[in-house]
């Protein structure tokens, strides 16, 4: 691993997506929160029940034997099945807010949790239909965060030229004897194609890798 880690970036980020996702929450209509999204069999209100409860355990360091598995979220969810909407929210804004500290003190095994639910975010957002969804203020953050997530992933190295953008961004590790892979498109499209996102109506060039070798989200 190259010492580049930011402890603070994965607090950052979810501040800056906080300030831009409650909001849209608290004017949906409650119907919105029945709207399906790319999690198979998880809906809006399922997706941020799952975020509130993962980094409210976070900001209150009950990270016992067991969390995050599939099984840990599918109970996270059905305890709150009952809570009012507005609960809902108020408990991922309150984890938003508290739990960047704790991850930033973990050492980085948890920065990818941070990375995971900004794209949560994202596939709120485009259930709701809104344009950009896994774009806006806190898009340069979350690609900050995936250098060291594929790092740790230990995807196939990738140099990627974003559009609208200066220089070249890598990706993951190199591997003996392959070269390097490339990518050119929008940074939106890097964050889906990495967080195993469908990707259609998106344009974008990848060569020297498949799509599912980046994924960095088991």
């Amino acid at each position: 691993m190259t010492d580049t880690r930011d402890p603070e970036l994965p607090g950052v980020l979810l501040r800056t997506e906080r300030d831009a996702l409650i909001p849209l929450l608290r004017d949906a209509p409650e119907s919105a929160f029945a709207l399906r999204t790319a999690c198979p069999g998880w809906t809006v209100r399922h997706v941020l029940a799952h975020c509130g409860a993962a980094l409210n355990r976070l900001a209150e360091n009950r990270l016992e034997q067991g969390v995050f598995t599939p099984e840990s979220n599918d109970r996270d969810i059905a305890e709150r099945a009952d809570w009012p909407i507005g609960r809902v929210v108020d408990e991922l804004e309150r984890g938003m807010t508290e739990a960047g500290p704790m991850i930033a003190a973990a050492g980085g095994v948890l920065d990818r949790l941070a990375l995971g639910e900004w794209v949560h975010a994202g596939d709120v957002r485009e259930a709701f239909g809104v344009e950009g969804a896994y774009a806006g203020p806190g898009l340069g953050y979350a690609l900050g965060l995936l250098t060291d997530a594929a790092e740790r992933r230990e995807t196939p190295l990738l140099i990627a030229r974003l559009d609208g953008q200066k220089g070249e961004l890598t990706f993951g590790v190199e591997r003996e004897g392959r070269p390097a892979a490339r990518y050119a498109g929008d940074g939106a499209t890097l964050i889906r194609l990495y967080a195993g996102r469908p990707l259609v109506g998106t344009r974008y060039e990848l060569e020297g890798v498949r799509e599912n070798e980046l994924i960095v989200f088991a």
